[in-house]
């Protein structure tokens, strides 16, 4: 029984500042900034149940029965007065008053200064939120109850006492579960189920009798393509309830089973498309390139294709609409494109989507990076996007349904190439330009665009020239657009040309087009007639603009920056950007975006095609390649530096003579090399078979990140097979020792481990024999990594320990500490336990004195593993949070998704199957490192936390999963372990 406290000594409040009360969390004042005492827990009982009734009197008798219930204490009436006395001496005069035998609080003080309640907040929010979802203003409703679900502290009332606040405890907790529903409900409405799984699957697991959290389950985990283990969530629930409550399901989670189980279309997807949340990912694109003001002729075809894209957007239930233009290079299908979608721009309200697919160069954009690109454009988050081109084909049409969107697919080579990135949706179009007819594009509208007739190519060429100056010189126009071929590109350019030049006549231009030496014979030779019309404009070049113009195009990648573009040509970037920009003036070049710049494909390959005939003296184009590979190779090797500090690899690369950009923080350097990671790859593969290739081979290495984030891994380990390959072909065994080595470690990331191993021993040879110490070391350390995937932990031991004595000799203590981390793994594996916690605690010892970034996150990985064996549960927690929080500053997502799945295997260790679970859903969200393998221990996992909460079939669902997935892809042990965990008995 509580007594009445001792009177606390004299607090005076400073009655200037508002007033803020809680009872969402602990039963909390503040004045201003300042907190204020609230007393014993029977005073903040008082409090709360004052503040609980919104201004109304309460009566001592009912504040008695609040505090004590049934049997107060025999001062229980003198109590009440010395709680309500004390309190008004801390609150402001006005705030706790007396009045008809009680005490009532009033959020308004004498002063008129108003106070607040973190609940009334909460309840405003929530009705707010409510007219903003029946307006259908989703995205603000969500936001709007995230943030009254987030004045939520801990557990209600905590710590208060009596019976008045367990009944109130009780109701704001129900308050708060239906709160989440309803945002969780938006969640799936907007599209975002995939993202919503693991929160429920943790609420499911907090509160298993709650019919409507498993509703919401099961559609989650349908949407994101997981029918079974949606099946499975089902019959958890019927079972747990029959046990239980000796129930069945309420009818709508019944319906909703029947409808996965006919695969109801209308169940696929949400009702309300995914809105932006931020300006930062707008779900209206509009990337349409402008429209050219003097657009001449093709009124057929742009009244036909004009009333093809009309067709589309209004008819309901049709299937979406695809015109394909083709035509030779030069005749016009972009324009004629772009002209058409802006006309049809208001059929299209929910946006516009372009992309040049750079189809008639040797390196054509692959359909996974149009998509993941597109996907941004439309509001999906980077960690929301996946890595397989199916499973991003598939994200785009989903994000699509439901709205009316034009989709431009340049310059496109096949229709391969088209087919995943076409809508699939009704309301939705495609045009497609290409220099090929697709008719094995299923359901097309195709147009064969051919040259200008000559009345429009006059007309076009009048309009750029002027009327007054043709019509003097009729027929020498026609001459001129008669040599130009009546291609729409060349009259361009030659029009262009004269309208520039105030001095020339009509006649000047036509007998400079007479020469068919000038014009390569372009009608007769295909594309040869788009690199006539291009000699034109490179002729009247000044020197400077010439030689930008042909050094540029030998870079390979699909645009290139303005700093880049300086160390090809030597010379200051700003001398570089005014070059720059007098070529985009001439439409010889692009500009991609603010500071970079790119060639349509047929230029770069005239560019090219100029460089080899008049770059003097030859070798000035081997220069401009080299400077380019030093500026990648300097610039990446100052980022790496920048990751990880101390770290001696780059004292160990190729020496470069051309400086590269020196960043001062983390940030800007990571968005430096994951921009230019295409630009950047293609200059290494353009260094196969050359004397580059030692400097090509260090970029790939420095640049390792590219891999690591999954980001770019294809496009890497691509480069990197070329690499291996073309330094094998030279006999080079020093390169070709750090190639492997880069394989090895896109084979390890992508858990081949097969495959690395071989790697990595061919990588270890070969450095030994060119006495690479630094080579040698990292190829030990990765091949007894390879052992530890393998399971043969003692086997794995010396070539740690070889590492380690390397890199201790050429003085690397950051990759010492990470040999160490693996050598602990390896001790764990080998069972002793004391010894792995031991030196996984020095490698982090060592990571924190040197001062690493990145690899510090290793340290804190490793020890929370060993600690994990160890039964240290809360140590490995600790160590795990601190590895994430690195990983994801420094976006390894992947690593990411790996350290979730090692804090849900604690979980499961501590028995805590609901955090398990969580973790184990955000591992497989965000991918692992070690590919479809580990993807297949993460749902072994899950299904083992799964069954922890007695989620029995969905468990099985996951684990018939993870076998198909090492049945594939490998892992014999694992998939016998999995058999065992299917069989009923073992599985009980």
């Amino acid at each position: 029984m509580d007594g009445v406290p001792r009177v606390p000594e004299q607090w005076r409040p400073d009655d200037s500042a508002a007033l803020r009360f809680s009872v969402l969390g602990p039963v909390r004042a503040w004045r201003g900034a300042d907190s204020l005492p609230t007393g014993s827990p029977q005073q903040r009982a008082l409090l709360a149940a004052l503040l609980l009734r919104e201004g109304r009197t309460a009566t001592a008798g009912e504040l008695i029965d609040a505090l004590w219930g049934e049997e107060p204490p025999s001062q229980a009436l003198a109590a009440v007065r010395t709680y309500a006395s004390r309190l008004r001496k801390v609150l402001s005069p006005g705030v706790l008053v007396s009045e008809s035998g009680g005490y009532a609080v009033r959020l308004t003080d004498e002063s008129g200064v108003g106070a607040s309640l973190d609940l009334a907040l909460a309840q405003e929010l929530a009705a707010d939120a409510e007219k903003a979802k029946t307006t259908g203003d989703l995205c603000h409703a969500r936001a709007l109850l995230n943030k009254a679900l987030s004045l939520w502290d801990g557990e209600v009332l905590a710590s208060v006492p009596g019976p008045y606040a367990e009944t109130q405890r009780a109701r704001l907790e129900e308050w708060r579960l239906q709160l989440i529903e309803s945002r969780l409900d938006m969640d799936l409405e907007q599209g975002c189920h995939a993202e919503a799984i693991s929160e429920l699957t943790a609420l499911t697991a907090a509160h298993p009798l709650r019919e409507r959290l498993r509703e919401l389950l099961m559609l989650a985990l349908y949407r994101s393509g997981r029918q079974a283990e949606a099946l499975a969530a089902y019959a958890d629930t019927r079972r747990l309830l029959a046990d239980e409550l000796g129930v069945d399901p309420r009818p709508g989670l019944q319906e909703l089973q029947q409808r996965i189980l006919q695969a109801d279309p209308r169940l696929a997807e949400p009702s309300a498309p995914l809105a932006p949340e931020t300006a930062a990912a707008p779900v209206r694109p509009a990337q349409l390139p402008a429209t050219v003001s003097d657009f001449t002729g093709r009124s057929s075809f742009v009244t036909e294709l004009s009333e093809v894209l009309a067709a589309a957007s209004a008819a309901e239930g049709q299937v979406m609409a695809v015109s394909a233009l083709a035509g030779i290079g030069g005749v016009g299908k972009t324009t004629l494109a772009v002209h058409v979608a802006h006309r049809a721009r208001s059929a299209f309200p929910d946006g516009q989507l372009y992309v040049d697919l750079q189809g008639a160069g040797s390196r054509a954009v692959a359909p996974e990076t149009v998509l993941g690109a597109f996907l941004r454009a439309l509001g999906t988050a980077d960690a929301a996007i996946p890595d397989s081109l199916e499973e991003r084909a598939a994200l785009y049409r989903s994000t699509l349904d439901g709205r009316r969107i034009l989709v431009l697919l340049d310059n496109a080579r096949d229709a391969a190439q088209v087919r995943p990135l076409l809508p699939g949706m009704e309301g939705c179009a495609a045009l497609v330009t290409s220099r090929v007819r697709m008719v094995d594009l299923a359901g097309a509208h195709l147009i064969d665009l051919d040259v200008m007739s000559p009345e429009e190519a006059l007309q076009l060429f009048t309009r750029i020239v002027g009327e007054e100056r043709v019509a003097s010189e009729r027929e020498s126009a026609l001459d001129v657009v008669a040599a130009c071929g009546f291609l729409p590109l060349a009259i361009r350019i030659a029009a262009s040309r004269l309208a520039a030049r105030r001095t020339w006549t009509v006649s000047v231009l036509a007998a400079k087009l007479a020469d068919e030496r000038r014009r390569l014979d372009e009608l007769q030779a295909g594309d040869l007639a788009v690199k006539a019309t291009f000699e034109l404009g490179y002729g009247q070049l000044e020197p400077a603009q010439a030689r930008a113009f042909r050094l540029l195009g030998l870079a390979d990648g699909p645009d290139i920056s303005l700093a880049a573009a300086a160390a090809m040509l030597d010379l200051p970037v700003e001398d570089t950007e005014d070059l720059l920009e007098s070529l985009v003036d001439t439409s010889l070049l692009e500009s991609a975006a603010p500071g970079r710049y790119r060639y349509h494909d047929l230029v770069r390959l005239y560019a090219r095609a100029c460089a080899e005939r008049d770059e003097q003296p030859p070798g000035e184009r081997t220069a401009a390649m080299s400077r380019m590979l030093d500026f990648y190779l300097a610039t990446a090797a100052g980022v790496y530096a920048i990751e990880r500090p101390g770290d001696r690899l780059i004292d160990h690369l190729e020496t470069t003579e051309y400086p590269g950009l020196r960043f001062t923080e983390g940030s800007s350097a990571l968005d430096w090399l994951y921009n230019e990671a295409s630009p950047l790859l293609a200059c290494v593969r353009q260094s196969v078979g050359t004397d580059r290739m030692r400097r090509a081979v260090d970029l790939l290495w420095a640049a390792k990140d590219l891999t690591e984030s999954g980001a770019n891994s294809h496009q890497y380990e691509t480069t990197a097979r070329a690499m291996c390959e073309a330094t094998r072909t030279a006999g080079d065994a020093h390169a070709e020792g750090r190639a492997r080595t880069t394989f090895t470690n896109v084979l390890l990331v992508s858990g081949r481990i097969q495959q690395a191993a071989e790697q990595a021993q061919l990588a270890m040879e070969l450095a030994a024999s060119a006495e690479d110490a630094m080579a040698m070391s990292w190829a030990a350390n990765d091949r007894g990594l390879t052992l530890v995937h393998q399971e043969q932990y003692a086997d794995s031991k010396p070539f740690f320990e070889r590492a380690i004595e390397g890199y201790a000799t050429i003085g690397n203590r950051p990759l010492e500490a990470l040999s160490l981390c693996n050598l602990s793994r390896a001790h764990l594996g080998m069972g002793n336990i004391a010894m792995a916690v031991e030196i996984a605690q020095r490698a982090l010892s060592a990571y924190l004195e040197i001062g690493q970034t990145l690899r510090l996150a290793n340290g804190h990985f490793t020890l929370g593993i060993a600690l994990t064996r160890a039964g240290r549960h809360t140590e490995a927690l600790n160590q795990f949070s601190d590895a994430l929080s690195v990983f994801g500053s420094h976006r390894q997502r992947l690593w990411e998704g790996t350290t979730n799945f090692r804090i849900a295997e604690v979980h499961l260790a501590a028995r805590r199957p609901a955090q398990a679970a969580q973790h184990a859903e955000q591992a497989l969200a965000l991918g692992c490192i070690g590919g479809d393998r580990m993807q297949g221990t993460v749902l072994t996992l899950l299904g083992r936390a799964l069954t922890m909460l007695g989620q029995v079939d969905r468990a099985r669902a996951c684990w018939r999963e993870a076998l198909n997935l090492y049945e594939q892809h490998g892992g014999a042990a694992q998939a016998e372990e999995v058999r065992a965990l299917l069989t009923p008995a073992t599985a009980a």
